[in-house]
């Protein structure tokens, strides 16, 4: 039977879209609100969207029930895509953000290394696209703020070639000639 959901590593929830996004519910939480007459329930559902070709998105959604919270998510993570430089199956350099109370570290890794990150930080990694890298989450573990630290932090990251374009300078060629004694 074929359905539209893929379970995935660790039999966590997978819905893609014709449009090529990949949908993943990384949190859900009941809040209640007392009130006059009892209790007022409502969901939150943080969901991370993404192409694996390098775009990511997180959004959370509010609603009386998950499904549409997971709906209103969908539709903000959309909303919020970040493009991510990569260098090969990497990011281009190291990085660190802080965001709340929660302190996000990424670091590039070498081919094969596979994706060394935790709950959260994980899913956004890996739906973006990036295949080796080392995750660590510092302070708070709560994952709305980690979520929204890794998605600064991606943000942030900043391509090479592009950035030495805008100042001008060319990547400075490998001499050719290999350098002698008579020559020194």
């Amino acid at each position: 039977m074929v359905g539209a959901y893929d379970r995935g590593q660790f039999g966590r929830q997978r819905d893609e879209d014709p449009s090529g996004m990949t949908e993943r519910v990384v949190f859900t939480r009941r809040i209640s609100k007392v009130v006059k007459g009892g209790r007022r329930l409502r969901f939150n559902a943080l969901v991370v969207v993404g192409d694996s070709q390098g775009r990511v998105g997180a959004g959370l959604g509010k609603a009386l029930v998950i499904p549409d919270a997971v709906r209103k998510g969908n539709a903000v993570a959309r909303r919020n895509m970040v493009d991510i430089p990569l260098r090969g199956g990497t990011i281009p350099q190291q990085i660190t953000v802080k965001k709340g109370a929660t302190i996000v570290l990424i670091k590039p890794a070498r081919e094969g290394t596979g994706v060394i990150a935790a709950g959260a930080m994980r899913a956004m990694l890996e739906l973006g696209g990036v295949r080796d890298v080392v995750g660590k989450s510092l302070g708070s573990r709560n994952p709305i703020n980690i979520v929204y630290a890794t998605l600064e932090a991606l943000r942030q990251l900043k391509d090479p070639q592009t950035e030495l374009a805008k100042r001008g300078r060319l990547k400075p060629e490998v001499a050719a000639e290999p350098v002698t004694a008579e020559a020194v």
